[in-house]
């Protein structure tokens, strides 16, 4: 079994990287390499100004590349929570912008020729247990009549054609969900990006920040960069930019772990055992699972298995014998199938579970997106760069508050204790 990402291991390797040291004067820089810088600079490249990007893995290597494969609309909260926390015209207004990033990954897709087998599955959620039901269908309804017709109710006795597994008791169909390799997209991403002009850097962790004028001067192990605005695209790998005082965003993110498996590739026989619907599926558990088919008929199969900031091969493997555990409950008719990946990542949580992006610290950002980001991030991204050139209408998360997390100063200490009180919550539901 490998300990990486499918996602890298399955992609092309970038090879329009810039391979001399980092140097020059932009109109924007970009730190991050992943959907949300690699789009913000590709808009910006397009447009003719002048961008250069800085990551410290590769492209792609951060939360981009190490997700379920999962394109879900939607918001990841019920429609009525998010009505009372949001208001209700903030609440559809982000619904909408969910439904528009997939329509915008679509539309890239075709405009830079990416091959990453994108398809539109739908999405389906799953009641764990019989109490889950009524609240899921209340949620349902609430959609369906308000933001989404595109939504339907699927009862216990029809699962069988969308699901091979006795462990469900209903389930919300979202039909505009979509789901494509991460790791192609990615690649596709950073190639446009290249191909229209951008400088991209890897392995260039931004090691200063300081300013320079009117602009800000960078610094990395290969060299300084100057530029006049600065898009921060960083999100739980912030820390890895260790001195570019991002203070102010890990006071406001929770990095935490998430982790997922991967089977051989299965015949069409097993397939249709597990999968019937080919969809994308979330459990309605608070620490739950969400699983789909790959482009090569493997199970991805994920999920919150411990509450850790941390993702190397020893806390992925404890994490990955958790989610075989969880197959198994799901699919014991797949219990012994043989696994060839198994790997985890870090998702940039906020404390209400919204993501954030607008302009702090002299920088502008886009981060936050609490495990519904696969596809919200091309969006912020296009709207990040928006903002650079001074249009200001394309940010649907303009203006949401985003106080600091109380004692929280970038090391999620109580990571623990949040995993107790879900399990609890999962116990007593």
């Amino acid at each position: 079994m490998k300990y990486s990402s499918y996602w890298h291991d399955t992609a092309p390797v970038f090879t329009a990287g810039q391979t001399g040291p980092v140097a020059g004067r932009v109109d924007v820089a970009v730190i991050g390499g992943g959907f949300t810088g690699l789009n913000a600079a590709r808009k910006l490249a397009r447009e003719g100004v002048s961008v250069a990007l800085l990551e410290a893995g590769g492209v792609g290597s951060g939360a981009s590349g190490r997700n379920g494969g999962h394109l879900n609309n939607g918001i990841a909260h019920g429609y009525a929570s998010a009505k009372a926390h949001l208001g209700a015209e903030r609440a559809h207004a982000l619904y909408k912008a969910y439904d528009r990033s997939i329509d915008m990954i679509e539309d890239v897709i075709a405009e830079e020729g990416i091959a990453c087998d994108f398809r539109r599955s739908g999405k389906l959620k799953l009641a764990s247990k019989p109490s889950h039901v009524a609240g899921l269908r209340a949620n349902f309804e609430t959609i369906h009549a308000e933001v989404d017709s595109a939504t339907r109710w699927i009862d216990r006795a029809d699962l069988p054609a969308e699901v091979g597994s006795e462990a469900f008791h209903g389930g919300m169909l979202y039909e505009k969900t979509a789901m494509m390799h991460m790791g192609r997209y990615a690649h596709g991403l950073a190639e446009a990006a290249a191909r229209h002009g951008a400088l991209i850097w890897e392995q260039a962790p931004v090691t200063g920040r300081s300013r320079n004028g009117a602009g800000w001067l960078l610094e990395t192990p290969k060299g300084t960069l100057q530029a006049e605005r600065v898009i921060l695209a960083t999100g739980a790998y912030s820390g890895q930019h260790k001195g570019a005082k991002l203070g102010y965003f890990r006071r406001r993110i929770i990095s935490v772990g998430s982790f997922i498996i991967a089977t051989r590739p299965l015949t069409d026989d097993e397939m249709a055992q597990a999968l019937p619907g080919d969809r994308t599926y979330v459990t309605s558990m608070n620490i739950g699972n969400y699983f789909r088919r790959s482009p090569d008929n493997r199970i991805i199969f994920g999920g919150r298995a411990r509450f850790s900031a941390r993702s190397d091969q020893q806390s992925d493997a404890k994490s990955g014998q958790i989610l075989r555990r969880g197959f198994a409950e799901i699919f014991p008719q797949l219990a012994d199938i043989e696994l060839d990946y198994c790997w985890g990542g870090l998702v940039d949580m906020t404390q209400d579970r919204y993501p954030r992006a607008g302009e702090a610290e002299g920088m502008l950002y886009g981060m936050g997106f609490s495990g519904h980001g696969a596809q919200m991030t091309t969006l912020i991204g296009q709207a990040l760069a928006d903002m650079a050139m001074g249009r200001t209408d394309t940010n649907p998360l303009a203006g949401m508050d985003w106080p600091p997390i109380p004692m929280h100063t970038g090391t999620p200490w109580f990571l623990p204790l949040v995993g107790q009180w879900f399990a609890l919550k999962d116990r007593l539901s």
